[in-house]
Formats: structure tokens, C-alpha cells, sequence
């Protein structure tokens, strides 16, 4: 038999917000390092081959820092748990008296009648 085990709520993918929040920080990261390579790119003398890379950096950085801002939380698939549980049927006891397979089942169903009459508040 499978067990089933409740979904925690820390199970949870983050909220919205918290995603949101979370993509901005790493924009923003990416950013400044731009603005490094920038700098970096026009300060740093003597020119050579460094040059190349801040310059790649500041070109392609904003690219990058797009792709990942726009990456989600839900790019990594989840399995959905089931939320309800299997419960075996509790198996009836053994009778006594033995009853006849071939005899139809019969269930009674007995109801009480209401104590109070129901209300009516439309007059």
C-alpha cells in the first residue's frame, strides 16, 4: 500500500512577491556589475586585452541579467500531491449466523422526525 503523507506548507513554491523581490536583487546585481565593467573598461590603463572583456561585459551583461530576472520559481517541475488520503475499508467482522450469498442485501434506513418546525422569515 502507498502512504501518502500530507503537503506541507513549506512545501510550498514562494510567493509571488517574494519571487519578484528575489529576481529584482539579482537584476540589480548584474547591473552593477555592468557599471563596473564600464568603468573598469575606461580607467584601467594601460589598454589591452582586459579591455575586451569589460567591454563583452558591458554589452552582454543586461542580456543575461534578463533571462535571469525572467526565470521563475516554477521553471523546476514539482510533483503534485494528492490530498486525499487512502483509507483501507475496515473489513467486517465474522458472524455467527451465516448468511446466504444468494439473498438480497437489505439496508433500513430509519429517520427521526424534526423537532422544531423550520423557520419563516418572510412574514
Amino acid at each position: 500500500m502507498k502512504t501518502h503523507r500530507a503537503q506541507s506548507a513549506t512545501s510550498l513554491p514562494k510567493a509571488p512577491r517574494e519571487s519578484a523581490d528575489g529576481r529584482f536583487a539579482k537584476y540589480m546585481l548584474m547591473m552593477g556589475i555592468r557599471i563596473g565593467c564600464f568603468l573598469a573598461m575606461a580607467l584601467v590603463t594601460p589598454y589591452g586585452w582586459w579591455t575586451f572583456v569589460f567591454a563583452a561585459g558591458a554589452i552582454f551583461l543586461p542580456y543575461v541579467a534578463v533571462i535571469l530576472a525572467n526565470v521563475g520559481e516554477d521553471a523546476a517541475e514539482t510533483t503534485a500531491i494528492n490530498p486525499e488520503r487512502a483509507i483501507e475499508a475496515p473489513r467486517p467482522a465474522p458472524t455467527a449466523a451465516a448468511v446466504d450469498p444468494d439473498s438480497p442485501l437489505v439496508i433500513r434506513i430509519a429517520e427521526t422526525p424534526r423537532i422544531d418546525p423550520p423557520r419563516d422569515d418572510r412574514s
